[in-house]
């Protein structure tokens, strides 16, 4: 199933593409988002940084920060299955990928019972 939100897709995300460039890492505050879910936000909580994405452009170490109120604004771009995030009077491409995960458990399937 789709995300209906970035929120979502982040917390499904193991890894993000950011304006073409591969994140190495990125943070999302959980414990803002509990705050949120739970209904005990401060009123100053839409401007906290929720999301931290930092990547290695050539040389260069690069981090943006958006805050609650960017992600929650962001707007999905069905196009290319991006969202479209507001920072610092720029808006960035943002792409949330999943890992795939192999099952590593040695169960043998060939429905014999072992001795």
């Amino acid at each position: 199933m789709k995300p209906t939100s970035l929120i979502e897709a982040l917390q499904d995300a193991d890894m993000l593409e950011i304006d073409g460039l591969h994140a190495w890492q990125f943070d999302l505050d959980t414990e803002l988002l509990a705050q949120v879910s739970a209904g005990t936000d401060s009123a100053d909580s839409a401007a906290k940084p929720l999301l931290q994405v930092h990547c290695i452009d050539g040389r260069e170490r690069r981090l943006w920060k958006f805050s609650l109120a960017a992600v929650k604004a962001a707007r999905h771009l069905e196009e290319d299955d991006s969202w479209l995030i507001e920072g610092n009077e720029v808006s960035h491409s943002l792409k949330c990928f999943a890992a795939y995960r192999g099952d590593n458990d040695d169960d043998d399937d060939d429905g014999q019972d072992e001795a």
